[in-house]
Formats: structure tokens, sequence, C-alpha cells
């Protein structure tokens, strides 16, 4: 989730608990070899063991569309001692498409077979190689075609999102896709796509088959929903509150004040969506734009909670 689930909210949420493994943000692949220091600067879980500071492992995702270039970035990244490694072959954003990275490649399954082989056998064995794909790019005729590609390359393992890109993040996702996938394939398959609540995941499984899931837009807007499926207790809106506040603090080094108000309300935003408190929250802070404001305002909606 480009934009939205960066190092600082993957440390808040795995805070939280539940959840088994973070993905990175996709890293850019282009014609160069990027920089020790880049990678640590976009996943500098890297400097702490591959973990968030909860302890959560992380693996690097790569994007792009050279196998050569992906492959030599892999090993570089290998080096580092990340948790896996995963690639992208499910970004619908249509300016990384354009430019031939994420979804599109779903078009060309033996590009997309050279280039997991490639990475694979650029880092070491004990590095998993896995990747992501979505259903397709603009129909699903061709997703067995990519699943069997990727696995006959020696990927570890696959997630599917139950969409074609050209489906979007609009409802439904298609999970029953995914079961026919998971029967032509002979790796762990994992899925995702429209999981916002313990009866969606519930149906998720039994219609894919998959006993895995990666929650994404499903966990941003309810930090507990990994704790819920697992059956265990999950965090009030009172609980919530000191967490966007060390969100705030966290990205406060990297965010300029004026940017930084918007991340907030981002997060407020897709909060409203489990917990009806965060309206008010995020009704309080709208009008804001310094970061200051908020963060008092969020402070002084924490003394409110706990006097509640």
């Amino acid at each position: 989730m480009e934009g939205v689930l960066d190092h600082s909210l993957r440390d808040v949420l795995t805070r939280v608990g539940g959840i088994d493994r973070c993905v990175s943000e996709f890293i850019r692949i282009t014609d160069q070899l990027l920089p020790r220091r880049v990678y640590a600067r976009l996943m500098p879980e890297l400097l702490n063991g591959s973990r968030t500071p909860a302890g959560t492992p992380v693996r690097a995702q790569l994007l792009g569309s050279d196998p050569g270039c992906l492959a030599d970035n892999a090993a570089l990244l290998a080096s580092l001692k990340p948790d896996g490694i995963d690639l992208n072959f499910g970004c619908p954003a249509k300016i990384v498409n354009r430019h031939r990275g994420g979804a599109v490649l779903l078009d060309e399954p033996e590009l997309v077979h050279r280039i997991v082989a490639a990475v694979r056998r650029a880092v070491p064995a004990h590095v998993p190689v896995s990747a992501k794909m979505r259903l397709g790019h603009r129909d699903d005729s061709r997703m067995v075609d990519c699943a069997l590609a990727i696995a006959s390359a020696g990927a570890s393992e696959l997630v599917v999102h139950a969409r074609t890109k050209l489906q979007g993040y609009k409802p439904p996702a298609y999970w029953d896709r995914i079961a026919l996938i998971r029967q032509a394939v002979d790796l762990p398959v994992v899925a995702n796509g429209e999981v916002w609540t313990v009866a969606d995941a519930q149906r998720c499984m039994a219609e894919s088959g998959c006993d895995a899931l990666m929650l994404g837009r499903g966990l941003v807007s309810d930090p507990g929903l990994a704790l819920a499926l697992r059956g265990q207790s999950t965090p009030e809106w009172a609980d919530l509150l000191p967490l966007l506040q060390h969100y705030s603090r966290l990205i406060a080094p990297r965010v300029a004040p004026r940017h930084r108000g918007g991340r907030i309300k981002q997060w407020l935003n897709m909060l409203r969506r489990r917990h009806p408190q965060a309206q008010e929250a995020y009704d309080a802070v709208r009008t804001l734009h310094g970061a200051d404001e908020i963060d008092r305002q969020l402070a002084a909606l924490q003394t409110e909670a706990a006097a509640a």
C-alpha cells in the first residue's frame, strides 16, 4: 500500500499484535543498482534484523520489469539480511503500469517467470523469494499461466489479490478464482482482497481454499483485525488514540509539518470504517492544518476517552 503502509505504520500496527509478517512498500527498480542506504531508508527494519520494534519480521518487496536489474538488486538486498524478498506483480497504479511495473506484467507470463527465476538464482537458497499478483491485467484469462510461471521459477509462496487491475479496489473480490490458482500450483497460496471483518475472512478462506490471509486496507481500518481472527481481545478506541499520537511522533522527523497533518487525517479517515469514535476525531482535526494543533487535539481526545 504505497503512501499508506510505510515503516511508521508497520511499527504502530505490529505493536497491536496478531501479525505474522509484514511486506514493505514496493521498492521500484528501473535500470540501476540502488545503494544500501536507499534500502535502509525505505525499509529501516533492515537495521533491526528485518524486524519491526515489536519483533515482527518484514519482507522487502521489489517492483520492476528488468530480470537482470531486479536480480542484481535482490542480491545486494539479500546481503542486508531481509526476512525475504517479495516481487510485485499486483500494483494497479496507472503510472506504475505505464512504466511496465506491477499488474500490467500479468499479460506476459514468460517475463514474470524470467523475473522470478532470475531473482531466485541471485539470492542465497535460505532467503525466501515470494510474489504477489492479481487475477490479471484486463481480465483473468491468464491467471493460472502467471501463477504457474511464478511457481515453476522457484517462488516459495504466492499471494493473490482477488481482482484484476481493471477491477481495481471495487467490491466484490472474487475469492473463488483464487481456488483455481491454488489447485494448479504446488506452493502455499495466500488470499488477499476485501477482507474487512472476521466474517469476510471466514468466507474468503472458505471460497479460496486458503488457510492464510494477507490483510491490507482492512487492517489499517481496524488495527485489531488480526487479533480478532485469532479469537483474541481487540483494542478499544481509547487504546488506539495513543497509537495515533505515536504515529505522529514517528513521522515527524521526515514529514514536513504541513503534510504530517494530512497523514494523520488519512489514517483517521480509514479508522472511521470500524470505529464510530474516529468520526468525532476526524471532525475535530479536519479543518486543522498545523501538525502541533492536531497533536494537541489528539491529546485532548485521549484525555476525554480515559475519563469516560
